[in-house]
């Protein structure tokens, strides 16, 4: 049973999401007043390991203590943490991110906000508490990842706060975030609906190039009007990556294969340009590159290879004979992983239909290359290959499944 002494209050995406009219999520509570040995008398168990957390007994909510945040180093983990009893609501809001994030709710629901968050979550504006905000470099990719949740709302960034980002970029601290937190907050702006703005965000703070300069140097670098009306590399990353959040909502998956698809055309010769020819297999070596960077999952980096080798196979699905469909659907290890063919086809599409003004354009091929697949997979290895030993077997199988994909698609052996 919760002291009934004990003040706690509703902070952060909890109150914020709330006054948005968003669907709730965890809940975290803000305790002041308390110390670690009051906080363990009262039954609650501390799990923080950097500064005082606890758990409810009952609910099993996390409790932190008030505190206040100290830069004693460079980088985000350079800080002196003082969680006194004495530290105040206002000082531990004080040293929050965002304006809309420094919100506080009373067990009655009265709002304790002296930064003035609601008023910016009424003028959608992402804007820092203070200057103590330069303090942590990671800050920077939370701010684009924010944008990327939050700007179908019609969320801006403040000026102050570019302006400040600019000058954190400046100052080289973005050099000591940890491939993971940077991977992190990529992973989970890939998952909202508009990863364009987290690319934009970045951008126009001078990170992207410092984070994730394969991508930086997709912008400018031109395309075939024809086919990308959109004619800049990177404008038409941006509408990969939000077409794929449509097709595959909160899939980061599928979000870092669109967001890396392309990087081959930043090494395309300038005088073919607009044309990138061989395009999808020079991006394999920046991508490569790009995941051993930031310790990519190998979930991701796999279905990222496939996506930015084979996409233009797919798109040119209808001019291939049975036997090339075949290769390609071994090359991306379809027969043992069927789920990634579909996955290939996602990504496939988003391209396609990531362009100015194709947004609603049909995309045929991608059902036609899992008709293909589902066509092979019905092949039955013991009845091909009954008879045969060695390396007969699989070439049996193999020339079954091209039957089977010549015979359902209608193409050539």
């Amino acid at each position: 049973m919760r002291p009934a002494s004990l003040k706690r209050y509703l902070v952060g995406g909890a109150v914020r999401d709330r006054l948005l009219g968003l669907p709730a999520g965890d809940r975290d509570w803000v305790v002041v007043g308390e110390s670690q040995a009051s906080m363990e008398h009262a039954g609650y168990r501390a799990v923080g390991r950097d500064f005082p957390v606890f758990l409810d007994p009952d609910t099993g909510e996390e409790h932190a203590l008030a505190r206040t945040e100290r830069k004693s180093g460079r980088g985000y983990r350079g800080f002196v943490v003082d969680a006194d009893p004495s530290v105040t609501l206002e000082e531990d809001l004080q040293r929050r991110d965002f304006t809309i994030n420094a919100i506080a709710q009373d067990e009655d629901g009265a709002l304790v906000d002296p930064y003035g968050g609601a008023r910016d979550l009424q003028a959608r504006v992402l804007r820092h508490v203070g200057p103590a905000f330069a303090e942590d470099p990671l800050r920077v990719l939370r701010a684009a990842r924010f944008m990327a949740r939050f700007a179908s709302l019609g969320f801006t960034v403040a000026p102050g706060t570019m302006a400040l980002m600019r000058e954190m970029v400046r100052s080289g601290e973005l050099s000591e975030l940890t491939p993971e937190r940077v991977w992190q907050e990529t992973r989970r702006a890939l998952a909202y609906a508009t990863p364009s703005a987290f690319l934009r965000t970045l951008r126009e703070a001078g990170a992207l190039a410092v984070v994730l300069p394969e991508v930086d140097a997709l912008y400018g670098v031109p395309q075939r009007a024809e086919y990308h009306p959109e004619v800049d590399t990177g404008v038409h990353i941006e509408l990969v990556c939000d077409m794929a959040a449509k097709l595959a909502p909160g899939d980061d998956l599928i979000g870092f294969a669109a967001l890396t698809h392309d990087l081959g055309k930043a090494l395309t010769p300038q005088h073919i340009l607009p044309k990138h020819i061989g395009h999808e297999q020079a991006g394999v070596a920046p991508l490569r590159a790009l995941c051993d960077r930031l310790k990519v999952p190998t979930e991701h980096r796999q279905l990222a290879e496939a996506a930015c080798r084979e996409h233009l196979n797919v798109h040119r699905f209808d001019e291939l004979r049975a036997s090339t469909v075949y290769e390609l659907l071994a090359r991306c290890d379809g027969f043992r992983k069927p789920a990634r063919i579909a996955q290939i086809a996602l990504v496939c599409e988003a391209d396609k239909r990531g362009r100015a003004g194709l947004e609603d354009q049909p995309y045929p091929q991608g059902d036609a290359l899992k008709a293909a697949l589902a066509a092979a997979m019905t092949v039955r290895a013991d009845e091909v290959a009954r008879g045969l030993s060695g390396a007969q077997v699989g070439e049996a199988i193999k020339q079954a499944r091209i039957r089977a994909i010549a015979e359902a698609t209608g193409k050539r052996l």
